[in-house]
Order: C-alpha cells, then structure tokens, then sequence
C-alpha cells in the first residue's frame, strides 16, 4: 500500500510561483514513477508532469512546459513540483500519483493522494 500526502498548496496571484510537496509513504519509492495531476472545478483530471525513478526523465504536458518543473528526492521520498508564472486558469486540486510505469502513470493501478488545493488570482 502506497500513501501519498501532498502540501504546499494555497493562494497565489497570477504571474506568481508556489511549491507543492508530495510525501510518499512506501519502501519502493526508489523504484517508483511519480507525478502531479490537477482537477479544475467541473473537469476531469488531467496531467501536468511526471519523472521516473531516477529523476533523470521527466514529461509535461504543453500547457507549464517552461514554467513547471517536478523534482524528487528519494533519500527523503518525496516529490516537488515548482510553479512559476501561475495562471487564473490553474486553479485546481493538485494529486500527488505514484506508479511503477513512468509512461502509464495516471492509469490503472496509480496511486493517488488527496489532493492538496491551489487558487490562482488574477
């Protein structure tokens, strides 16, 4: 079993940066995909980034390329996802995933924190 706990989240103005943390509680983290995914108000979940075990392979989607950049520490099983330039339209709950499969996580058999709440204000 996989317990992940994110914080960070909180208000921010547009153009402004926050970092969100995610803390996984399992003795594969080493091994582990890990990612962030948002849901907005009235949307589905979608993907923002994610990294593979090492750290070395990283993927965003087109829409924070740029502007997000996840980051891990597996001595401390944790996970960060720094963003800059935040925008009104960003405003969602934040997920923490964890996977085995760097290219698969988000499917079947991801776990999943609770979630932790940005809001963006123009």
């Amino acid at each position: 079993q996989v317990q992940l706990v994110e914080s960070g989240g909180g208000l921010a103005q547009a153009g402004g940066s926050l970092r969100l943390s995610c803390v996984a509680s399992t003795r594969t983290f080493g091994s582990s995909a890990m990612g962030w995914f948002r849901q907005a108000p009235g949307k589905e979940r979608e993907f923002v980034a994610r990294i593979n075990w090492s750290g070395t392979s990283t993927a965003y989607a087109d829409s924070v390329k740029g502007r997000f950049t996840i980051s891990r520490a597996n001595a401390k099983n944790m996970v960060y996802l720094q963003m800059n330039s935040l925008k009104s339209e960003e405003t969602a709950v934040y997920h923490c995933a964890a996977r085995a499969s760097f290219a698969r996580i988000g499917g079947g058999s991801t776990f999943w924190g609770q979630g932790a709440q940005v809001i963006v204000s123009s």
